[in-house]
């Protein structure tokens, strides 16, 4: 026993050595691009067996929570993991070193070296890790789980597993104006102008007036999370995107028929109709003229903030006028 400790303490030395001497350096790669992230994904379901839209989810939440620079490694949850209890800093690039220590870095490009800013590497030795955890989706749930001390990430990535489950690729793209062209409207940017109803606020958001009951559509292709009373908005609508963007429609008349909370919706749905409730308990109505209150707000994964939805919405809206009656 103790001659296998001191060979492999040896083999550990002799690295050392060789890193301080040729100094070898693993640049970054960079991330690719959504069709070759989605490629991989696939590859490591079938040669892992983890579904690559859980995979996909799990990468998407990263890279759209972590406050990140050029020198910074993209995909970091798991990385407490990655060289094991022990292991010098200089063991970490090699993966068989790695798995001495019970490090879960391993090499996802074939180039012989477990680098933990390379974005294949960093993803294969996170599918691998979650792939002993146990054989279901419910192991790998409570897996990332461990991952996070905040309920909400785990709650975005399953929200993301489902968009993507859905779609069947992480290629969603597209937008929509939230009222139909042929129908009559009107807005302006009424971001950050004050609010008394609840105490001082500012409105975050953009109110778009129409006749009440004109139908409103979602403007992305997303996730439910919520739709109910809130007395600020009355009867609203919570939608989640890919991109961690929520988008709020509030005032509503009512909501489309079996549209529930958890359902996938697509950009240009259906999802309510224009109304003027809020402002009080329950069923309060017509306390200001019908509209649709729009609003936009990101999330860190820690903290969730409102931005001015009004350039998107004049976009979406120019987009909408070109295509083709």
């Amino acid at each position: 026993m103790k001659s296998f400790v001191y060979r492999i303490f040896s083999i550990i030395i002799i690295i050392v050595m060789i890193l301080s001497i040729y100094k070898i350096d693993v640049f970054a790669a960079e991330i690719p691009d959504k069709n070759e992230r989605e490629q991989f994904y696939r590859a490591i379901e079938n040669i892992i067996g983890v579904p690559w839209y859980i995979v996909a989810a799990y990468c998407q939440y990263e890279l759209k929570t972590q406050k990140v620079s050029n020198e910074d490694i993209l995909i970091r949850s798991h990385l407490h993991l990655w060289s094991g209890i022990g292991n010098p800093e200089a063991g970490e690039k090699f993966p068989y070193i790695n798995a001495l220590y019970d490090g879960i870095g391993r090499d996802g490009n074939g180039d012989g070296i477990a680098d933990k800013n390379n974005f294949y590497d960093n993803i294969y030795s996170f599918a691998l890790w979650l792939s002993q955890q146990g054989h279901s989706e419910m192991n790998y749930v409570d897996s990332i789980r461990k991952l996070y001390n905040n309920d909400k990430a785990i709650l975005r990535i399953l929200q993301f597993t489902k968009i993507y489950n859905h779609f069947n690729t992480i290629e969603i793209s597209g937008n929509a104006f939230p009222i139909p062209k042929n129908y009559s409207y009107s807005y302006r940017s009424t971001w950050g102008a004050g609010r008394s109803f609840g105490g001082y606020r500012i409105h975050e958001g953009t109110d778009i007036f129409a006749k009440a009951w004109t139908p409103v559509r979602s403007t992305t292709n997303g996730i439910v999370e919520i739709k109910g009373w809130n007395r600020f908005g009355g009867w609203r609508i919570g939608i989640r995107d890919i991109d961690n963007v929520y988008h709020y429609y509030a005032h509503l008349a009512g909501y489309a028929k079996e549209l529930q909370e958890g359902d996938i919706v697509k950009a240009g749905q259906v999802i309510g109709y224009v109304g003027s409730s809020g402002y009080g308990a329950e069923g309060t109505t017509g306390k200001f003229p019908p509209h649709l209150h729009y609003g936009m707000y990101k999330d860190t994964g820690t903290n969730e903030w409102a931005f001015d939805p009004t350039p998107s919405l004049y976009r979406w809206e120019k987009a909408d006028k070109l295509k083709k009656r």
